[in-house]
């Protein structure tokens, strides 16, 4: 696997990831996965498990968008510079995605975020899928060059 094609792929797919996230949330506010309240709920959990002074809303949302496109940076990457790699995508996308709609409750994040609505769910699935198949095509077109 070549490091740089991997992390520029998944940067790729969670930068398409957190636009559409924003975006739906802007516009369907009933209905559309709110998955920066769960990210801000469970860094108010660590940062109080670590007794560290809580932000304000704003500071703790930006710190929220800059953990997610991290890690969602990292978890991407996985899709690799082989050849498979669109495939890979596919399938991370839709692990995270089913992730992000069952793991939240036994979590202790609350379940509404990502499980309101059959059609939040199948956002939540859908986006994180999504996020995956770009990551997927970046590393392949990557590595053609």
């Amino acid at each position: 696997m070549k490091l740089l094609p991997s992390l520029s792929a998944g940067l790729a797919g969670a930068l398409v990831l957190t636009a559409i996230h924003e975006t739906a949330r802007r516009l369907r506010p009933e209905d559309a996965p709110r998955m920066d309240v769960l990210g801000m709920r469970g860094l108010r959990k660590l940062l109080h498990k670590a007794s560290a002074p809580q932000p304000d809303e704003d500071t703790l949302f930006g710190m929220t968008m800059a953990g997610d496109v991290v890690s969602n940076s990292l978890y991407y990457s996985l899709v690799g510079s082989g050849r498979h790699a669109v495939r890979r995508g596919l399938l991370l996308g839709l692990a995270a995605g089913v992730g992000g709609v069952v793991l939240p409750g036994p979590l202790g994040l609350g379940e509404a975020p990502s499980n309101r609505t059959p059609q939040t769910k199948l956002m939540t699935v859908a986006w994180y899928t999504a996020g995956g198949l770009i990551a997927g095509a970046v590393a392949r077109a990557l590595r053609k060059r």
